[in-house]
C-alpha cells in the first residue's frame, strides 16, 4: 500500500507517521507514506497556497491550483484508489471504512487547513470526503495520521499477532470484551474465573456476551447500525 499525504505542514506528521505500527510497516515494506508539503506546487514567488475568499467571509481559503498540480502530479504517476479531502462534514470515518480501505492499492489523503479549500477542489479533484469526528481542528494533518494509523495496522503483517486486530473494538460493530492479565488477583481484585479456566469455547462465548454487554451499555448506538 502507498500513501500520499499533501499538507502545507508536513513536519507535523513526521512523529506519528514514523513510529512503532507505522514505522514497522513501512520497514518491512508493507506500506509506504509519502507526505507533499503543497507549497511546493505553489506558482507564486512567496510560495503561498491560500487567498480570501469570494463573498467577503472571514478566513483564508486554500486555492485550487497548487492542490491539482499536487494531485495531477501524482495520478500521473500511478493510479489512485480514492483521493481523500479531511474534512468535518466528510463522511463518519469508522472501523468498517478503515477495513475497506486497508485494502486498498494507493490513497491521496489532501489535509485540510486554513477556512477551508476552494469548493472546486471538493466538486471536481475528490472522490471521498471523511472526518474522525464531529469537531474542528486547525487541519487535516491529525486526521490523516489517524486515519493511516487505522488503515496499516489491518494490513497482513503489520502488527505480531494479526488475530489481535480481529477482536478490537468497532469490529461486527461491537466493543471489545474486558482484557486482564497477571497478577490473576490484585489487591483482591480478581480475574474472572472463566478466563483461567482453559476452556476456550466458553471463554470465547463470555468475551462474545460482555462484548454486546459494554455495548448495549455504552454505545447502544452501534446496536443500532446492524
Amino acid at each position: 500500500m502507498r500513501i500520499d499525504i499533501i499538507t502545507v505542514l508536513p513536519e507535523l506528521l513526521d512523529s506519528p507517521l514514523n513510529c512503532s505500527i507505522l514505522k514497522r510497516a513501512q520497514d518491512k515494506g508493507l506500506a509506504e507514506i509519502f507526505v507533499h508539503n503543497l507549497r511546493d506546487y505553489s506558482t507564486n514567488k512567496h510560495r503561498r497556497v491560500d487567498d480570501y475568499p469570494f463573498g467577503g467571509t472571514a478566513g483564508m481559503v486554500m486555492q485550487i491550483e497548487p492542490v491539482d498540480r499536487a494531485i495531477s502530479k501524482l495520478k500521473s504517476e500511478r493510479i489512485y484508489d480514492e483521493v481523500i479531502f479531511t474534512s468535518p462534514d466528510g463522511e463518519q470515518f469508522k472501523q468498517s471504512m478503515a477495513n475497506r480501505l486497508s485494502m486498498a492499492g494507493n490513497l491521496i489523503i489532501l489535509c485540510g487547513h486554513y477556512k477551508g479549500i476552494d469548493y472546486r477542489i471538493r466538486e471536481h479533484l475528490i472522490t471521498k470526503e471523511i472526518s474522525i469526528g464531529d469537531y474542528v481542528l486547525t487541519g487535516g494533518e491529525l486526521a490523516a495520521a489517524v486515519m493511516c494509523d487505522a488503515i496499516i495496522r489491518l494490513i497482513p503483517g503489520a502488527i505480531g499477532d494479526e488475530q489481535s486486530a480481529l477482536s478490537d473494538s468497532f469490529q461486527d460493530n461491537l466493543l471489545a470484551a474486558p482484557i486482564y492479565t497477571r497478577p490473576s488477583e490484585y489487591k483482591g481484585w480478581k480475574v474472572p474465573d472463566i478466563l483461567l479456566s482453559g476452556h476456550q469455547r466458553k471463554i470465547e462465548e463470555w468475551e462474545h456476551d460482555m462484548s454486546v454487554e459494554r455495548t448495549r451499555r455504552l454505545r447502544p448506538d452501534l446496536l443500532e447500525d446492524e
